[in-house]
């Protein structure tokens, strides 16, 4: 989840369809230690769902920053993202921690089998 100025990503925000078309797959990076964002978490992901250019997307989702205490598992994450309710795509979460490296590359492994065996 973006950090910096909220007004930032107001600015950028618009540009994002510009990368729609095409789009295979989306990786969403939600900060599982920032409970109180989640919930624009929630919003965000599920509004980019919506995007018609982006229906036939799956979607890897990265419970990222487990490293740190506190930090959501990736059942809770599935639960504040709603992720049961999509039902018209291929979806996974994984636990990570970019900065330790961990659990990357067994999402982008789902990833690629997923966009191989015909999914997106």
């Amino acid at each position: 989840m973006w950090k910096g100025p909220s007004w930032v990503l107001l600015l950028l925000r618009p540009y994002w369809r510009c990368y729609f078309p095409n789009t295979q797959a989306i990786i969403y990076v939600v900060d599982s230690s920032d409970t109180d964002r989640l919930v624009v978490a929630n919003e965000e992901f599920h509004a980019i769902l919506e995007e018609e250019e982006l229906k036939g997307a799956v979607v890897l989702i990265y419970a990222n920053k487990q490293d740190l205490p506190g930090a959501l598992d990736d059942a809770a994450v599935t639960d504040a993202l709603e992720l049961h309710k999509i039902k018209n795509r291929q979806w996974a979460i994984f636990k990570t921690s970019a900065i330790k490296g961990e659990g990357l590359f067994e999402g982008l492994d789902w990833l690629s089998n997923t966009l191989k065996s015909g999914g997106g």
